[in-house]
């Protein structure tokens, strides 16, 4: 008879910690116009017992909800262009469920390095182009429809891949190469998150790597969030918002680079 006691389940996050998890990200995400997975897959990893695939899933699940507040905010603002949000998603769908699956194909230990190297890149991105805030007319012609199509297919596979909603590629994208003004590209950002989120949710709850509890309450309370980090965003001048969330990133990335670190020490 063996007498060797079965492992003890993984300990579970606390409804109070997640919901300040989901908090932390729907601010974000209403703020920046981004998925709010920057901050909600390390403070996952952090704080709740949670390891990068994982996070990185129930973090995209828990952006749909708070994409969908924080882009109706800014859509009732006049801050969202629904046409290219239509072709960028188009190719973000398809991007998405590619992504996901490449989740659960890669090693742990190079999704991590893969996904601090964008938080790196987000971050230099931002401190070195401060985008302005007004608007520019966007003349659709078929090229551009279908370079539209080929960034929602990349910010697809960055969302399914890393948990995030793509806006880290999206907003910078649509400023430098659209023109848009910094409130319109984050609105049109966050519209374009709730079908590109949504598919490479579905796809990774059916390989079972979604934390449906844990996804649950950290989207209610990123959903109550963002829709006050919408109105931070109206606040805050184009220079702050660039700042605040270049910082914000390397806070991020340096936590993740250290926990890494140390992974591979054991």
């Amino acid at each position: 008879m063996n007498s060797a006691a079965a492992p003890a389940p993984p300990a579970r996050a606390s409804w109070l910690r997640l919901a300040l998890i989901g908090a932390a990200g729907g601010l974000l995400s209403g703020a920046f116009g981004v998925g709010g997975g920057l901050l909600m897959v390390p403070l996952l990893i952090a704080f709740a017992a949670m390891d990068q695939r994982r996070a990185s899933a129930t973090s995209l699940a828990a952006i749909v909800p708070a994409a969908i507040a924080g882009s109706f905010t800014y859509f009732v603002n006049g801050e969202v262009d629904l046409l290219v949000a239509l072709f960028v998603a188009a190719g973000g769908v398809v991007g998405s469920w590619l992504g996901a699956l490449l989740l659960r194909r890669l090693s742990l230990g190079w999704l991590r390095w893969m996904f601090i190297a964008l938080l790196l890149g987000v971050a230099l991105r931002m401190l070195l182009i401060v985008p302005e805030r007004g608007d520019r007319q966007l003349d659709l012609e078929f090229g551009t429809a279908i370079a539209m199509v080929a960034l929602g297919l990349v910010i697809g596979v960055a969302a399914g891949l890393f948990g995030v909603g793509g806006g880290v590629i999206m907003v910078p994208a649509f400023i430098a190469l659209l023109g848009m003004g910094d409130l319109a590209a984050k609105g049109t950002s966050l519209a374009v998150m709730i079908p590109t989120a949504t598919s490479g949710t579905i796809t990774s709850a059916r390989g079972g790597v979604v934390d449906v509890r844990a996804g649950l309450v950290v989207g209610i309370a990123a959903t109550l969030a963002s829709i006050p980090g919408v109105a931070l965003a109206f606040l805050l001048s184009p220079e702050w918002s660039s700042w605040l969330f270049a910082a914000l990133v390397v806070v991020a990335a340096i936590q993740l680079s250290v926990r890494a670190i140390r992974l591979q020490r054991k």
